[in-house]
């Protein structure tokens, strides 16, 4: 998430009433998770595993809850809670606005776009061209959509990402202030649901299809030409490349990435990151030839027991 204007890190810092080191004007322009840092990033950090690939990644920014030494040509903010004082940033840049309305004033329809009854566009949503948006889609703000693009009814967009830290009190969730970005010619079924990013985007490049109940969760990027069945689950952060065919009931965990043409068959259970061009089968996940092959074996010593 960027912010609209660039801050100073003596400007972020009173703003969650912490302290730092860094020259005062040091440049702060958004804010971001660890996948999707750039220079000029705030990153936060809150356990010591993760201290040195928050430190060294592009972030600029590192909001921590230890003072170590600052890599050079970065800065940090010291705080005794990051995970808090990034729900204040966000918060504090992109807060929740209630609507009063059912489709926003600032909402831009392209052209020929068809919206049929009982839709939700929420405030700054951008949709194309040639697009038909069913009954009873909810789109809320900030969401970005291309041309000729199909969304039938119930399906949601931007609703917020599944992420939460556990405390003695309960569990605190982290703020999404990132968008959902739907590019030309994309197709979503009934009923689906596509998380906004936590601080970037989640977005479906063009010419995808997807079928009825799939979820998408926060910050995953589905490439061009790829066909999702219905009832599959996609976690956060998952790279899906161009032309892959993912079948029903599919449930794929965060964090890896499927390789551009793979083909997963239904009801597997996708735990690590899988090869382009292959066909995938099973829980755990394995090339499909290798998996029927051990369905085959195991029931042949069946019934050399029997």
């Amino acid at each position: 998430m960027k912010f609209k204007s660039p801050k100073t890190l003596k400007e972020i810092a009173n703003l969650i009433s912490v302290d730092y080191i860094g020259e005062d004007n040091f440049p702060v322009l958004g804010i971001n998770e660890i996948h999707v840092v750039e220079s000029g990033d705030i990153v936060f950090v809150d356990h010591p595993k993760y201290y040195e690939k928050a430190l060294n990644s592009a972030a600029t920014i590192i909001l921590i809850n230890k003072e170590v030494d600052c890599p050079k040509g970065k800065a940090l903010l010291i705080s005794d809670d990051p995970f808090r004082d990034f729900n204040k940033i966000t918060n504090h840049f992109n807060p929740f606005i209630q609507s009063k309305q059912t489709i926003s004033d600032s909402a831009k329809i392209g052209k020929e776009t068809v919206i049929q009854p009982n839709v939700f566009i929420g405030d700054n949503v951008v949709i194309g061209k040639n697009c038909i948006i069913h009954p009873n889609v909810t789109i809320y703000s900030n969401v970005i959509i291309g041309d000729n693009v199909v969304i039938h009814a119930n399906t949601v967009l931007g609703a917020d990402a599944f992420y939460y830290k556990k405390r003695p009190e309960g569990y605190d969730q982290l703020l999404s202030g990132g968008r959902v970005i739907i590019k030309d010619n994309v197709h979503l079924g009934a009923s689906c649901t596509i998380d906004r990013g936590v601080s970037g985007d989640t977005i479906i490049e063009e010419g995808s299809k997807l079928d009825n109940q799939i979820h998408v969760g926060h910050d995953t990027v589905i490439g061009r030409n790829c066909l999702i069945a219905s009832q599959t689950g996609i976690a956060g952060c998952v790279v899906i490349e161009d032309d892959v065919v993912i079948w029903g009931q599919v449930g794929i965990v965060s964090d890896l990435t499927i390789g551009k043409g793979a083909i997963i068959l239904a009801q597997t259970g996708v735990s690590k990151s899988l090869k382009a061009g292959k066909i995938y089968f099973g829980t755990p996940v394995s090339e499909s030839r290798e998996k029927l092959k051990e369905i085959a074996f195991v029931k042949q010593l069946m019934r050399d027991q029997k």
